[in-house]
């Protein structure tokens, strides 16, 4: 382990007087690694990236050679109707397969074409049944702007997605010590990415506050237990500031869902499950774009 992470081996007791009572030292002392299905699969994509370490040169170079991405977080605060992030997934832990045979450019088009702003491209392969070409597929026939979505513990993944088409990246914030979010997130900048930092927490809104990401969303779903619990939404959307641009992410399915999301102050939604394994995305989207957007009441 790096010199510099060599307080997670050591306890407060241990630590310096001057630092013990240090903000940074006991947030980073109060994070534990995540459990359940957020645990192995954040574990998995570490894995992935160790992997992918030796093609950073590469991908760097690919990166900074492509076009500017439209803004990720201007399209979602675009228009007077809650903007819609449309997912492509195969299947997840939660649900199993929701659409073994998605065809991502085809998809894609479907979703521009019913009036999504902005496209979540899940890449996780093991759980999610997603790839990295998907995104490269996506990137060539829709002009929206493309959210990777992954489990992203490591730099070489920013410049992946930075590589293949992206213009924002997704980072959970339970996934990633305090410490390595605020990293990632201006590592993502730097290599000319928006960022989406999801949170469940008071403690991690604070967190992605701290950043300089300015999109976040409140996932519903608990990653480590799969449960939906709604009401975290309700707590904690009213609660992002209006700097930001705020999601509601996971258990939406119908306009009224969108519609409860718009009064929490939601400018956006990320929908998933439903709109993958719609046989008329097109038509299923209309109704979810055609949503007002709220007054945020935070």
């Amino acid at each position: 382990m790096r010199a510099n992470n060599a307080v997670d081996l050591i306890g407060p007791e241990q630590l310096p007087n001057s630092s013990r009572t240090s903000p940074e030292v006991q947030e980073k002392l109060s994070w534990v690694a995540p459990s359940g299905p957020l645990g192995r699969l954040t574990a998995a994509a570490a894995q992935r990236a160790e992997a992918l370490q030796r093609r950073l040169p590469e991908l760097r170079d690919r990166a900074r050679d492509q076009p500017t991405p439209p803004s990720f977080a201007a399209a979602l605060r675009s228009g007077t109707t809650v903007s819609v992030i449309a997912e492509l997934k195969r299947r997840s832990p939660s649900k199993g397969t929701l659409n073994a045979e998605l065809r991502a450019a085809e998809r894609a088009q479907e979703y521009a074409g019913g009036g999504a702003r902005a496209l979540s491209v899940l890449t996780e392969p093991s759980e999610f049944g997603g790839a990295i070409d998907d995104l490269r597929e996506v990137a060539g026939v829709v002009q929206v702007p493309l959210l990777r979505k992954d489990f992203h513990v490591a730099e070489v993944q920013v410049w992946e997605a930075r590589a293949f088409g992206a213009a924002a990246i997704l980072f959970i914030a339970r996934a990633l010590a305090p410490d390595r979010l605020r990293a990632l997130v201006e590592a993502a900048h730097e290599a000319g990415l928006e960022t989406l930092v999801e949170i469940r927490t008071e403690a991690e809104l604070e967190r992605a506050l701290s950043t300089p990401s300015g999109v976040i969303g409140v996932n519903a779903r608990d990653l480590e237990t799969l449960d939906i619990e709604p009401w975290v939404t309700a707590r904690l959307l009213p609660q992002l500031p209006g700097g930001v641009v705020r999601v509601a992410e996971s258990g939406m399915t119908l306009p009224d869902d969108v519609s409860r999301a718009a009064a929490l102050g939601a400018d956006a939604v990320l929908i998933g499950s439903s709109l993958s394994s719609s046989g008329d995305p097109r038509a299923a989207l209309r109704g979810l774009c055609a949503i007002p957007r709220g007054t945020h009441v935070g």
